[in-house]
Formats: C-alpha cells, structure tokens, sequence
C-alpha cells in the first residue's frame, strides 16, 4: 500500500511539475501575442504615413525624431524576432 501511496505522490509531483511550467508558457505566449499586435499596428501606421512626415520613438521621457526606414527595420526585426519565438 505504501508503493501505491509513493507512485502517487511522485505523479502528483510531476504533475503540479508540468502544470506550472505550462502556465509559465502560456504566460510567455501570451506576453508575445501582445508585443505581436502592438508591433503589427505601429507598421500599420507606417504604411499610412506620407512623405517628408516625421516619427518619433519615446525613450524614456523624451521623443526623439528617427528616420522612417531606421524605425520600419526596428518594428519589422521585433515581428521576425516573435514570429520565431512564436
């Protein structure tokens, strides 16, 4: 009976085992679908933008003017980089 008991606990164990690293998991994917959506919608405002319009990028508390193609290289490396990820 005590063999049952300890096969028990260890499968227990490694369930609450792969029950938290699933969460971890899904806590991960979930934080890239965010960064996916936020970053899909900044190239959708790219493509909007006209000629000779300006872009700024916040960092920290400061706006800093950045060239069009610098940030549309940025924004499209950031959805490589989660679309991997993914």
């Amino acid at each position: 009976m005590a063999e049952i008991q300890a096969k028990l606990q260890a499968l227990s164990e490694d369930f609450q085992k792969l029950q938290s690293e699933l969460q971890t998991t899904i806590a991960s994917r979930q934080k890239l679908e965010a960064q996916k959506t936020e970053n899909e919608g900044v190239a959708g405002e790219f493509k909007k933008l006209k000629d000779g319009e300006e872009i700024y990028k916040l960092v920290g508390p400061v706006l800093l003017k950045q060239d069009k193609v610098e940030a549309e290289s940025t924004v499209n490396g950031r959805l490589e980089f989660i679309g991997k990820e993914m």
